[in-house]
Parts: structure tokens; C-alpha cells; sequence
């Protein structure tokens, strides 16, 4: 990991022209994703191991910190933000950030608060999430069999989380549903989630699983291409490429039966880095620049090297510069390591 080494000084706050930052590619950064925690009340089996070891929350930002480093990269002409996690709705106090953060969308300072959640707190702070400013969240929801989903996330309540999506949609929030394509565990069950997503005006994301991670499983024994699961949808559904972006980096069909949309996420079979204008934040204060590489940026130290945000800011500027072309995925029998070895729950997803 490398920090930025530049002079803590006394210089004068630094005026936002919302600019925004330029990596080396010529990419505009964006977006700005922030897991405000690694822990999570589900243990999906693609994505962690059971018995999981967690942060010290001693090592944690506290939201008061994110806060500040969320608004430098406003600044910095950030115009989108997604909480992450973990779950992010089990951060103690996590209302908190979020109505700060809203502050900025009710201000025309940032364009979207959003979040990407497991549906299991839903119930709880759907209200209050629209209240604050969040108009669309996303939910993590691999099967609609109660028993298969209680298998894929050991410690979900299925009911649970289908109050949750009754409470967002009550609430107002615009909800997308999100589903990792599992070899053998729900590659047969997509199209029936997709018609009961779009039969409730929600949109729809597959995504590839990605090898990031040590987990109880052989990833090779998950992983589905997108592009075989497309053919069946196909002789099921007629899918129309459209132009729709939400900001993230799903392309998107329309399913001409439905009505709805459905996107793919595919790191694995066509890497969508080309466009990426995003970089993530973890709850410590690290910067992944990349998903899918090591290389990170200390701001934990810049921040609290001083309380004026000119050293963070060169901080944020220095590790923008280092943003690689692409991540390196791979997924085969020769390839069973994972990529990374940082859990998704870390960086957040």
C-alpha cells in the first residue's frame, strides 16, 4: 500500500470547482462506492467464509471521518456515492452519514445517494432512507426458494428481507434487484426472478461472481459466463440492447415480454473497465483505485494528519494518478486462488 507524502500544512481550505479528477486513461472519476463496514448478518457462500474475522472496530473511521473524506471527494467532483459493505444497515448509527450525505443531494452538490444492501434492515430504515435523500437502493437477492436462499446465505431469513422490499417500494425507493449467476445452485431460476422483478417495477442485474477472497467453495464449481445464461434467457425472452446507465457497470437490455430492464455485470467474460469511473473506499480510509488489484492509497493518515483538507486532497490526487487500465480476473482450473485476497466485504461491492 503506498500513502501520499506531502506537506501537512496550513494552507487555506480548498475551494470545490467540482472538476472532475482525470486518471491516466483519460477517465473521469465520478463515482465513489464506501463499504462503511466489512461485517455482514448474512454469510453468503460466494463471498465469505462462516466463521469470518472481522476488522477490530477500533480500526474503523468513524462516521463522523467518512463524512469528512465522502465531502472532500465531493469536492472533487464525485457526483454519485454508494454505501457498501458488509451490510452497510448494520453500522451502528448509519443513519447518521446517510443524512449528511443527503445533505448534498438536497443541495445539488452530489446527483445520488444510493445503496447496495441485503435487504435484511430494510424494514427497519426504508423510511428514514427516503427521508434523507436515497431515491434507489439496490438488493442482494440470489433465489426466491426460501430453503435455497437460507443455504446460499446461512444465516438469511428470506421473509425477512421480502418485508424489507415491501417497505422500500411503501417508502417510494426505486429498488434493483441484483443476482450473482451460480453454476448448479439458480442458473434455472433467473427468468422466473426476472418476471417477479419487473412484475413489481423492479429492474434486474446479473452479475458474474468474481474471485475475490478465500471462501469454504471452489470457485471454478460456481462460476456461470453471462454469455451462456444470455443464450437461455434468449430462447425465453427477447432482450433488446438499450443505452440506459445507471453509473455503474451494467449493460443493459430491454425484455421485450416484461416491459423491464435487466443489465449484466460481467468482470469475468467482458471486462468492463474501459469505462470505469469509479474508485472504493473501505471503512479503514483505504482507497482501492481497482477492484480487481492490490494497489491502494492511506487516507486514513492524511485525514487525520490535519484538519485542513489540503493534504487529504493532494492525498485523493496522488492515488488518482495510479488508477490501472484494468483489473485481472480469471477464473479456470489453473486459477483457483483467488485474484485478490481481500474479501468483497472489505472494498465493498
Amino acid at each position: 500500500m503506498n500513502s501520499f507524502a506531502g506537506p501537512v500544512g496550513g494552507a487555506a481550505p480548498i475551494i470545490a470547482d467540482k472538476a472532475p479528477m482525470i486518471d491516466p486513461f483519460g477517465r473521469a472519476v465520478t463515482y465513489l462506492r464506501v463499504s462503511v463496514t466489512d461485517r455482514c448478518d448474512f454469510r453468503c457462500t460466494y463471498c465469505m467464509a462462516e466463521n469470518m474475522t472481522f476488522l477490530p472496530k477500533k480500526d474503523l473511521l468513524t462516521l463522523e471521518e467518512l463524512n469528512r473524506l465522502c465531502s472532500a471527494f465531493i469536492s472533487k467532483g464525485v457526483r454519485k456515492i454508494r454505501l457498501t459493505g458488509g451490510e452497510p444497515l448494520v453500522r451502528k448509527n448509519i443513519m447518521f452519514l446517510v443524512r449528511e450525505l443527503g445533505q448534498h443531494v438536497k443541495a445539488g452538490a452530489l446527483d445520488e445517494l444510493t445503496l447496495t444492501t441485503n435487504g435484511s434492515q430494510l424494514a427497519k430504515y426504508a423510511d428514514e432512507l427516503y427521508d434523507s435523500g436515497v431515491r434507489r437502493i439496490n438488493v442482494s437477492l440470489d433465489t426466491l426458494n426460501p430453503e435455497k436462499f437460507k443455504a446460499i446465505t446461512r444465516w438469511g431469513d428470506y421473509h425477512k428481507v421480502m418485508e424489507g422490499i415491501d417497505a422500500a417500494q411503501k417508502a417510494g425507493l426505486k429498488i434493483k434487484l441484483n443476482a450473482v449467476a451460480l453454476k448448479d445452485f439458480n442458473e434455472f431460476e433467473i427468468a422466473d426472478m426476472l418476471r417477479f422483478a419487473h412484475g413489481r417495477g423492479m429492474d434486474m442485474t446479473v452479475i458474474e461472481t468474481m474471485p475475490m477472497g478465500e471462501i469454504d467453495e471452489d470457485r471454478t464449481d460456481q462460476y456461470l459466463p453471462l454469455s451462456k445464461l444470455r443464450a437461455d434467457l434468449e430462447e425465453q425472452f427477447t432482450l433488446t440492447e438499450i443505452p440506459y446507465k445507471t453509473g455503474g457497470p451494467a449493460r443493459y437490455v430491454e425484455v421485450q415480454e416484461t416491459g423491464g430492464r435487466l443489465g449484466f455485470i460481467t468482470p469475468m467474460t467482458h471486462n468492463f473497465c474501459e469505462s470505469c469511473n469509479r474508485v472504493r473506499l473501505t471503512c479503514t480510509g483505504t482507497l482501492y483505485m481497482c477492484l480487481g488489484q492490490n494497489d491502494a492509497a492511506d487516507l486514513r493518515t492524511a485525514l487525520r494528519a490535519s484538519e485542513n483538507d489540503d493534504y487529504l486532497s493532494a492525498a485523493i490526487d496522488e492515488a488518482i494518478t495510479r488508477k490501472p487500465k484494468g483489473h485481472d480476473f480469471i477464473i479456470d482450473r489453473t486459477h483457483k486462488r483467488p485474484a485478490v485476497a481481500r474479501h468483497m466485504s472489505v472494498t465493498g461491492g
